[in-house]
């Protein structure tokens, strides 16, 4: 059975909740007035993405969309606090491009080995005993907890590798990369092409290796998205150095100059940044070269427009230590895999205002509640300045402050919107 690369998909994934504090008074025999001791909710478990190197394709995202984070679990009496909902890590292989679905901007490369928080869980609300003071020693009320946060993204597979290998199908990339690693492509006689991606380390002495990929067979029109070439050439954005392998042999009566120039012409096409990438050429297959002016021609081309060319069998081992120290040797010179900075600035949500708040007062407490309320403070980031104004202005649009006033608010009197609390002042 063949396995299915996969290396795209599109998910949605929610963090849990947080659980709602409890209003409740401690009640015991021969314990007179024992006060409110309702524990607070717990918080809602995160979204965590973590790279793992078992992985090489997001086959495990083809059948599974939908990923969620546990809720936290509600306040109880006795000042027992919920229990906190279990965080949910979804490991990706390393390479993998987080993208907004809505946008595409980049919200994290995931190349390193830090776990990268997608969603954050919401906060639990407060207990009845979070509110006692000497002057309120029966408070009667509780807060909700806040919602988690939901995200629809893009995962994109983009393999870290420094050397990617190029070149039409059947050229001998498979049988190279197995030469040359441990690697252990799949490798058969056939025109189409390698049906993903193979990385193979390769060791050319102590302390120097590199990691480098076998990319499937690019093919005249791949960068309009004819054959796998156009899903397939997203895995050498990220290689310092290309080795373009071409077939002189003269065996199926091909131009290797005209094969040469195809390739360039489609990576050109698909990224200009990408063909001018550094590039070695092999000519594979010299064991059964027919003609020798075919690899001659080849070799005047590619000098001409300042490319190295090695002479190579690797079906023979012959010439492939040399190409391997060469390409050691241009990595040297060459800055490392490219890592690509978040691009992603969150907007703020757009805040349905129409439904009305509910204000009720406890002790001179102004309880604040409301859907629209709570997705607001869930959106909002408190440590910035710029998200605070714009928080502040939200309440004012929406009559709040006009509405507490009618009310018989005075400065000093506490407000109380979920798990943020404030002194009013005119």
């Amino acid at each position: 059975m063949a396995t299915t690369f996969i290396d795209k998909a599109r998910i949605t994934v929610r963090s849990g909740s947080g659980g709602n504090g409890c209003v409740s008074f401690h009640r015991e025999k021969y314990v007179a007035a024992g006060g409110p001791d309702g524990g607070d909710g717990g918080c809602g478990g995160s979204v965590i993405l973590q790279v793992d190197d078992n992985l090489s394709t997001l086959m495990d995202f083809r059948y599974k969309r939908k990923y969620a984070a546990e809720n936290g679990v509600d306040g109880s009496g006795g000042r027992k606090s919920g229990k906190d909902g279990k965080s949910l890590t979804i490991r990706v292989p390393r390479g993998t491009l987080v993208r907004d679905g809505e946008t595409g901007e980049i919200i994290q490369d995931m190349s390193g080995d830090e776990p990268f928080v997608l969603c954050r869980g919401g906060k639990g609300g407060w207990g009845n005993a979070h509110f006692a003071t000497p002057t309120r020693q029966a408070p009667r009320f509780a807060k909700s907890g806040l919602p988690g946060e939901s995200h629809e993204v893009v995962l994109e597979l983009k393999l870290l590798a420094d050397v990617g290998l190029i070149g039409f199908p059947n050229v001998g990339k498979s049988t190279l990369l197995s030469v040359v690693s441990r690697a252990q492509p799949k490798i058969a006689n056939y025109h189409f092409t390698t049906l993903f991606p193979n990385l193979g380390v390769v060791y050319v002495e102590e302390g120097t290796s590199f990691v480098m990929a076998d990319i499937p067979g690019i093919i005249e029109g791949a960068s309009e998205g004819a054959g796998l070439g156009h899903d397939f050439l997203r895995h050498i954005d990220r290689c310092r150095l290309l080795v373009h392998v071409v077939d002189v042999s003269g065996s199926e009566g091909r131009d290797p100059v005209a094969d040469f120039d195809a390739i360039n012409q489609e990576l050109a096409h698909y990224s200009p940044q990408l063909a001018g990438r550094p590039q070695i050429v092999a000519a594979n297959k010299t064991d059964i070269l027919e003609d020798e002016s075919l690899l001659e021609a080849l070799r005047e081309h590619v000098e001409a427009l300042g490319y190295p060319l090695f002479t190579i069998s690797a079906a023979a081992h012959r010439g492939t230590r040399e190409l391997m120290l060469a390409v050691a040797g241009r990595l040297r010179e060459l800055p490392p895999v490219a890592v690509y900075a978040p691009e992603y600035v969150p907007r703020p949500p757009k805040v349905d205002m129409s439904e009305p708040l509910q204000i009720t007062v406890e002790d001179n407490v102004y309880l604040v509640e409301g859907p629209w309320l709570q997705r607001l403070i869930a959106n909002t980031n408190f440590g910035d300045y710029e998200s605070r104004n714009w928080f502040d202005r939200m309440l004012r649009e929406s009559g709040l402050f006009d509405r507490l006033e009618a009310m018989g608010i005075r400065d000093g009197d506490l407000v109380s919107l979920y798990n943020l609390e404030f002194e009013y002042q005119h």
